[in-house]
């Protein structure tokens, strides 16, 4: 009786560490973040870790590699709150990804600065295709307008170039969106 209460222990220990362990690490992990101005207002960006939800988790804490626009920094979550180093001087696009054992997830934002303080935009993979192709759609279409609608592409793809959007940026916001249909 005794051996078999001992086995019965050994044998629920080695079928629930695991289990625990496995448990703890994905509490700690993000999978999901959304991006806002930092309560402080000294327009630095405060990244918050989510659920799929985009409820925040505030039992985030530790230090978590993040890329922001190909730059990698470690950044330090206190209550699943984690704030950007850099300053933003202009309206720009920010490209954040992060990556951990169950992949990397990335989003792409246009951060609009104004006298108030930011205000980031989530942008979404589709609006990337579907501009610069419903331009391309106005110009097959209409071979009169044909040199407008190659203007206004120019201006659209000028446009994101000089806010800090280059090509890698792009196909990367791409590559995520397609991931996150699958």
């Amino acid at each position: 009786m005794h051996k078999s209460i001992y086995r019965f222990f050994i044998f629920s220990a080695i079928i629930l560490i695991p289990n625990i362990t496995f448990a703890q690490k994905q509490t700690n992990q993000i999978n999901h973040f959304i991006v806002e101005e930092n309560l402080l207002k000294n327009d630095k960006l405060a990244i918050i870790a989510t659920d799929s939800l985009e409820q925040p988790l505030e039992n985030i804490n530790g230090t978590f590699q993040f890329s922001l626009n190909n730059f990698n920094y470690p950044l330090e979550f206190h209550n699943g709150v984690a704030i950007t180093p850099n300053q933003v001087e202009k309206s720009t696009f920010v490209f954040i990804k992060h990556i951990n054992d169950s992949g990397s997830h990335g989003q792409l934002f246009y951060i609009l600065k104004s006298d108030s303080g930011l205000n980031p935009i989530k942008i979404n993979w589709v609006v990337l295709l579907i501009v610069p192709a419903i331009f391309i759609l106005i110009g097959m279409m209409f071979r009169k307008l044909l040199t407008l609608a190659i203007i206004a592409l120019l201006v659209f793809l000028y446009f994101n170039y000089k806010h800090g959007m280059d090509l890698t940026t792009f196909f990367e916001t791409l590559v995520h969106g397609i991931k996150g249909i699958f």
